[in-house]
């Protein structure tokens, strides 16, 4: 049996004001497990994006979060979840103005490589795109794969 305190974790930098990475604290061999907070505007992701050999369930506990789908856009209230099969595309993000706190289970829990799109200027559009440190370990930032400009900075 394991036990950690949520806010004994450390949050990592990411598109969410919160994030909290539960299974090394609680030594889970099977399942990934994040705690999330998102303010107004914040996503969950990066991008839309998919695992393809992980499949992912969003709890959400307070706010109503808006997931971008290949059906178009699914609103997930408190007291609701959303399950994602390995290779479904979406991205979860808060468009209301009451913060979304959820939780979010991937199994297995390592999510192998993940596809992610975003819009980028230089292209005119959505490509792929892929995630970076910058060279002072002050943010992360989105690269388009295809022209290599950054498309996102996330602190």
């Amino acid at each position: 049996m394991e036990k950690v305190s949520i806010d004994a974790v450390e949050s990592r930098m990411g598109p969410a004001s919160v994030k909290r990475a539960l299974a090394g604290p609680l030594g889970t061999d099977n399942i990934a497990l994040n705690h999330y907070e998102l303010a107004p505007g914040e996503s969950f992701g990066f991008g839309y994006h998919r695992h393809p050999e992980q499949e992912e369930v969003f709890i959400i506990q307070s706010g109503t979060a808006t997931f971008e789908t290949e059906d178009g856009d699914v609103r997930v209230a408190a007291g609701e979840a959303i399950r994602f099969a390995p290779g479904e595309w979406q991205r979860g993000h808060n468009e209301g103005e009451e913060r979304v706190v959820a939780l979010a289970l991937g199994a297995p829990q390592e999510m192998g490589d993940t596809d992610m799109l975003r819009h980028c200027e230089e292209c005119g559009g959505r490509t792929h795109n892929y995630v970076e440190m910058t060279a002072d370990r002050d943010a992360l930032v989105t690269r388009c794969a295809e022209c290599d400009a950054e498309t996102g900075r996330f602190s």
